[in-house]
């Protein structure tokens, strides 16, 4: 079991980020309808509202989460796909810690699988611990 492990949390990881990036472009192509408003704090609303009208983040967002979703879930380049989701598993933290908290066990979750697979799963650990050390 404790081999199997960083396999499930690299495929349970990878799965979320690919499936929540394909999601995102679906619907910035039309293909899906946006999440419903109704409910949502007003803040975050206002946060939505704000990188919408950047036009080009979300679709950078969305595309670099299904890329390294997939790549995670195939097992390809794992090590750097992790250090480019720290930021975007960061922010998706603080957003709902500051904005939306009904969200903050999701983002708890990837903040566990990701320290899990980039800082103690045997196969990626090293590589990403390399990244620390002062030469």
């Amino acid at each position: 079991m404790k081999a199997k492990l960083p396999m499930i949390a690299r495929i349970l990881f990878g799965l979320i980020f690919f499936l929540s990036g394909v999601a995102g472009l679906a619907q910035q192509m039309g293909l899906m309808p946006p999440p419903p408003v109704e409910g949502m704090p007003p803040a975050m609303l206002t946060y939505f509202q704000g990188i919408m009208a950047s036009v080009y983040f979300m679709p950078l967002l969305k595309i670099t989460e299904t890329v390294c979703g997939l790549l995670i879930l195939i097992g390809w380049f794992v090590p750097l796909c992790l250090v480019i989701m720290a930021p975007i598993v960061l922010n998706i933290f603080f957003i709902h810690a500051f904005l939306a908290p009904s969200g903050v066990p999701l983002a708890l979750i990837l903040g566990a699988l990701l320290i899990y697979l980039a800082f103690f799963a045997p196969p990626y650990a090293p590589k990403v611990k390399a990244l620390f050390h002062k030469k």
